[in-house]
Protein backbone atom coordinates (compact mmCIF):
# COMPACT_ATOMS: atom_id res chain seq x y z
CA UNK A 1 0.00 0.00 0.00
CA UNK A 2 1.42 3.43 -1.16
CA UNK A 3 1.24 6.74 0.90
CA UNK A 4 0.68 9.92 -1.31
CA UNK A 5 2.93 13.08 -1.11
CA UNK A 6 -0.48 14.99 -0.78
CA UNK A 7 -0.67 14.30 3.32
CA UNK A 8 2.92 15.05 3.88
CA UNK A 9 2.04 18.07 2.09
CA UNK A 10 -1.21 18.83 4.23
CA UNK A 11 0.54 18.15 8.03
CA UNK A 12 3.18 20.89 6.90
CA UNK A 13 0.69 23.17 5.70
CA UNK A 14 -1.48 22.38 9.06
CA UNK A 15 0.88 24.05 11.44
CA UNK A 16 0.13 27.09 9.88
CA UNK A 17 -3.66 27.38 11.02
CA UNK A 18 -2.19 28.58 14.65
CA UNK A 19 -2.18 31.90 13.56
CA UNK A 20 -6.19 31.74 12.85
CA UNK A 21 -6.98 29.66 15.95
CA UNK A 22 -10.51 32.16 16.47
CA UNK A 23 -11.26 31.76 13.00
CA UNK A 24 -10.83 28.09 12.80
CA UNK A 25 -13.13 27.30 15.91
CA UNK A 26 -16.02 29.34 14.11
CA UNK A 27 -15.45 27.27 11.11
CA UNK A 28 -15.80 23.74 13.20
CA UNK A 29 -18.54 25.01 15.06
CA UNK A 30 -20.47 25.72 11.95
CA UNK A 31 -19.50 21.82 10.91
CA UNK A 32 -20.93 20.82 14.27
CA UNK A 33 -24.18 23.06 14.11
CA UNK A 34 -25.07 21.99 10.76
CA UNK A 35 -23.85 18.12 11.60
CA UNK A 36 -26.16 18.40 14.49
CA UNK A 37 -28.97 19.71 12.59
CA UNK A 38 -28.96 17.66 9.63
CA UNK A 39 -29.15 14.23 11.67
CA UNK A 40 -29.88 13.78 15.55
CA UNK A 41 -27.52 15.73 18.15
CA UNK A 42 -26.33 12.56 19.33
CA UNK A 43 -22.80 11.45 18.20
CA UNK A 44 -23.24 7.93 18.76
CA UNK A 45 -25.96 7.80 16.16
CA UNK A 46 -24.47 10.38 13.60
CA UNK A 47 -21.68 9.86 11.92
CA UNK A 48 -20.83 13.44 10.32
CA UNK A 49 -21.66 15.01 13.83
CA UNK A 50 -19.06 12.39 15.61
CA UNK A 51 -16.38 13.17 13.17
CA UNK A 52 -17.32 17.00 13.08
CA UNK A 53 -16.64 16.69 17.15
CA UNK A 54 -13.44 14.33 16.73
CA UNK A 55 -11.98 17.19 14.63
CA UNK A 56 -12.43 20.27 16.79
CA UNK A 57 -11.07 18.42 19.82
CA UNK A 58 -7.92 17.54 17.45
CA UNK A 59 -7.94 21.14 17.59
CA UNK A 60 -8.54 21.82 21.44
CA UNK A 61 -11.78 23.51 20.83
CA UNK A 62 -13.22 23.61 24.31
CA UNK A 63 -15.85 21.81 25.39
CA UNK A 64 -18.24 24.22 25.94
CA UNK A 65 -18.08 25.63 22.60
CA UNK A 66 -18.76 21.89 21.15
CA UNK A 67 -21.81 21.67 23.47
CA UNK A 68 -23.04 25.28 22.48
CA UNK A 69 -22.80 24.45 18.82
CA UNK A 70 -25.02 21.28 19.38
CA UNK A 71 -27.32 23.13 21.08
CA UNK A 72 -27.73 25.98 18.34
CA UNK A 73 -28.68 23.65 16.01
CA UNK A 74 -32.27 23.21 17.91
CA UNK A 75 -32.79 26.91 18.09
CA UNK A 76 -35.04 28.27 16.31
CA UNK A 77 -33.28 31.42 15.35
CA UNK A 78 -30.12 29.45 13.96
CA UNK A 79 -28.57 30.26 10.62
CA UNK A 80 -29.54 28.27 7.69
CA UNK A 81 -26.28 27.19 6.46
CA UNK A 82 -26.44 25.45 2.67
CA UNK A 83 -23.38 23.13 1.32
CA UNK A 84 -21.79 24.42 -1.65
CA UNK A 85 -18.85 22.40 -3.93
CA UNK A 86 -16.50 25.05 -5.85
CA UNK A 87 -14.19 23.58 -8.38
CA UNK A 88 -11.36 25.87 -10.71
CA UNK A 89 -7.98 25.64 -11.80
CA UNK A 90 -5.13 27.01 -9.78
CA UNK A 91 -1.79 28.11 -11.94
CA UNK A 92 -0.36 25.24 -13.36
CA UNK A 93 -3.67 24.22 -14.01
CA UNK A 94 -3.81 22.90 -10.85
CA UNK A 95 -7.47 21.57 -9.83
CA UNK A 96 -9.18 22.78 -6.46
CA UNK A 97 -11.92 21.65 -4.99
CA UNK A 98 -13.70 23.97 -2.18
CA UNK A 99 -15.97 22.69 0.04
CA UNK A 100 -18.34 25.83 2.28
CA UNK A 101 -21.32 26.26 4.08
CA UNK A 102 -22.89 29.56 3.61
CA UNK A 103 -25.88 31.43 4.26
CA UNK A 104 -25.97 33.30 1.37
CA UNK A 105 -24.64 32.13 -2.04
CA UNK A 106 -24.18 34.88 -4.51
CA UNK A 107 -21.93 36.90 -1.77
CA UNK A 108 -19.65 33.13 -1.60
CA UNK A 109 -19.37 32.49 -5.13
CA UNK A 110 -18.52 36.16 -5.48
CA UNK A 111 -15.33 36.32 -3.54
CA UNK A 112 -14.32 32.79 -4.43
CA UNK A 113 -14.33 33.41 -8.10
CA UNK A 114 -12.35 36.33 -7.22
CA UNK A 115 -9.51 34.94 -5.43
CA UNK A 116 -8.85 32.45 -8.14
CA UNK A 117 -9.03 35.63 -10.56
CA UNK A 118 -6.33 37.64 -8.46
CA UNK A 119 -4.26 34.24 -8.63
CA UNK A 120 -4.39 33.75 -12.32
CA UNK A 121 -6.63 31.05 -12.21
CA UNK A 122 -10.19 30.52 -12.93
CA UNK A 123 -13.23 29.17 -11.39
CA UNK A 124 -15.13 26.42 -13.19
CA UNK A 125 -18.29 24.35 -13.13
CA UNK A 126 -19.18 21.75 -10.41
CA UNK A 127 -17.55 18.66 -11.76
CA UNK A 128 -14.93 20.32 -13.99
CA UNK A 129 -12.06 18.64 -11.94
CA UNK A 130 -13.99 16.61 -9.07
CA UNK A 131 -13.44 13.53 -11.31
CA UNK A 132 -9.53 14.02 -10.76
CA UNK A 133 -10.17 13.03 -7.44
CA UNK A 134 -11.67 10.30 -5.45
CA UNK A 135 -14.46 10.98 -2.81
CA UNK A 136 -12.94 8.37 0.13
CA UNK A 137 -12.57 8.03 3.89
CA UNK A 138 -9.68 8.82 6.37
CA UNK A 139 -9.11 8.18 9.57
CA UNK A 140 -5.81 9.52 11.68
CA UNK A 141 -4.29 8.34 14.51
CA UNK A 142 -1.18 9.41 16.60
CA UNK A 143 1.78 7.47 15.80
CA UNK A 144 1.87 6.13 18.98
CA UNK A 145 -1.22 4.22 19.07
CA UNK A 146 0.73 1.26 17.25
CA UNK A 147 3.60 0.22 15.15
CA UNK A 148 3.42 0.56 11.60
CA UNK A 149 2.96 -3.28 10.76
CA UNK A 150 -0.13 -3.22 13.70
CA UNK A 151 -1.72 -0.80 12.51
CA UNK A 152 -1.61 -1.74 8.68
CA UNK A 153 -2.74 -5.37 9.88
CA UNK A 154 -5.50 -4.20 11.65
CA UNK A 155 -6.47 -1.76 9.29
CA UNK A 156 -6.12 -4.36 6.23
CA UNK A 157 -8.01 -6.69 8.33
CA UNK A 158 -11.16 -3.84 8.99
CA UNK A 159 -11.08 -3.70 5.11
CA UNK A 160 -9.42 -0.44 4.63
CA UNK A 161 -8.41 0.64 1.25
CA UNK A 162 -4.63 1.98 2.03
CA UNK A 163 -2.42 2.66 5.24
CA UNK A 164 0.54 5.59 5.23
CA UNK A 165 2.68 5.87 8.64
CA UNK A 166 5.51 8.31 9.57
CA UNK A 167 6.63 10.21 12.25
CA UNK A 168 3.27 12.67 12.04
CA UNK A 169 1.18 9.28 12.60
CA UNK A 170 -0.83 6.85 10.70
CA UNK A 171 -3.58 8.00 7.69
CA UNK A 172 -5.49 5.09 7.15
CA UNK A 173 -8.12 5.25 3.92
CA UNK A 174 -11.40 4.16 3.29
CA UNK A 175 -13.97 3.74 0.09
CA UNK A 176 -17.04 5.94 0.91
CA UNK A 177 -19.32 3.27 2.26
CA UNK A 178 -16.88 1.29 4.77
CA UNK A 179 -15.40 4.58 6.56
CA UNK A 180 -17.86 3.78 9.47
CA UNK A 181 -17.18 0.00 10.00
CA UNK A 182 -13.52 0.42 9.66
CA UNK A 183 -13.75 3.24 12.14
CA UNK A 184 -15.36 1.40 14.45
CA UNK A 185 -12.72 -1.77 14.59
CA UNK A 186 -9.91 0.82 14.92
CA UNK A 187 -11.64 2.79 17.47
CA UNK A 188 -12.01 -0.72 19.33
CA UNK A 189 -8.28 -1.54 19.51
CA UNK A 190 -6.68 2.12 19.41
CA UNK A 191 -8.95 4.26 20.88
CA UNK A 192 -10.97 7.42 19.49
CA UNK A 193 -8.78 8.99 16.24
CA UNK A 194 -7.69 12.13 15.85
CA UNK A 195 -9.48 12.64 12.60
CA UNK A 196 -12.76 10.49 10.66
CA UNK A 197 -13.92 11.90 7.87
CA UNK A 198 -14.52 12.27 4.10
CA UNK A 199 -12.20 13.81 1.77
CA UNK A 200 -11.63 14.74 -1.63
CA UNK A 201 -8.13 12.59 -2.72
CA UNK A 202 -6.58 13.36 -5.84
CA UNK A 203 -5.94 10.19 -7.97
CA UNK A 204 -2.58 11.77 -9.33
CA UNK A 205 -0.66 14.71 -8.43
CA UNK A 206 1.16 17.65 -10.34
CA UNK A 207 4.39 19.01 -9.48
CA UNK A 208 4.74 22.31 -9.46
CA UNK A 209 8.05 24.73 -9.32
CA UNK A 210 8.47 27.35 -6.41
CA UNK A 211 7.17 30.20 -8.60
CA UNK A 212 3.58 28.44 -9.26
CA UNK A 213 3.38 26.90 -5.61
CA UNK A 214 3.82 29.90 -3.63
CA UNK A 215 1.07 31.44 -5.91
CA UNK A 216 -1.14 28.33 -5.48
CA UNK A 217 -0.50 28.43 -1.61
CA UNK A 218 -1.57 31.87 -2.04
CA UNK A 219 -4.65 31.15 -3.47
CA UNK A 220 -5.52 28.16 -1.18
CA UNK A 221 -4.25 30.71 1.83
CA UNK A 222 -6.98 33.16 0.68
CA UNK A 223 -9.76 30.88 0.29
CA UNK A 224 -8.99 29.07 3.39
CA UNK A 225 -8.98 32.57 5.27
CA UNK A 226 -12.71 32.96 4.11
CA UNK A 227 -15.46 32.58 6.76
CA UNK A 228 -17.54 30.42 4.14
CA UNK A 229 -14.93 27.92 3.35
CA UNK A 230 -14.89 24.84 5.26
CA UNK A 231 -11.86 22.70 3.27
CA UNK A 232 -9.72 23.43 0.47
CA UNK A 233 -8.35 20.42 -1.72
CA UNK A 234 -5.62 20.14 -4.66
CA UNK A 235 -3.50 18.63 -6.66
CA UNK A 236 -0.79 20.31 -7.06
CA UNK A 237 2.71 18.44 -4.93
CA UNK A 238 4.90 21.26 -3.54
CA UNK A 239 8.90 20.79 -3.28
CA UNK A 240 9.78 19.93 -0.25
CA UNK A 241 12.04 23.18 -0.10
CA UNK A 242 9.16 25.79 -0.92
CA UNK A 243 7.17 24.11 1.98
CA UNK A 244 10.57 24.76 4.17
CA UNK A 245 10.66 28.02 3.54
CA UNK A 246 6.68 28.89 4.46
CA UNK A 247 6.60 25.99 7.39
Amino acid sequence: MAGHSQFKNIMHRKGRQDAMRSKLFSKLAREITVSAKLGLPDPTMNARLRAAIQAARAENMPKDNIERAIKKAAGADGENYEEIRYEGYAPGGVAVIIEALTDNRNRTASEVRSYFTKAGGSLAETGAVSFMFDRVGVIEFDAKVGSEDAVMEAAIEAGADDVSSSEDGHRIVTSLETLRDVQKELEARFGEPRKAALTWLPQNTIGVDDEAGEKILKLMDSLEDNDDVQTVYSNAEFSDTLLAKLS
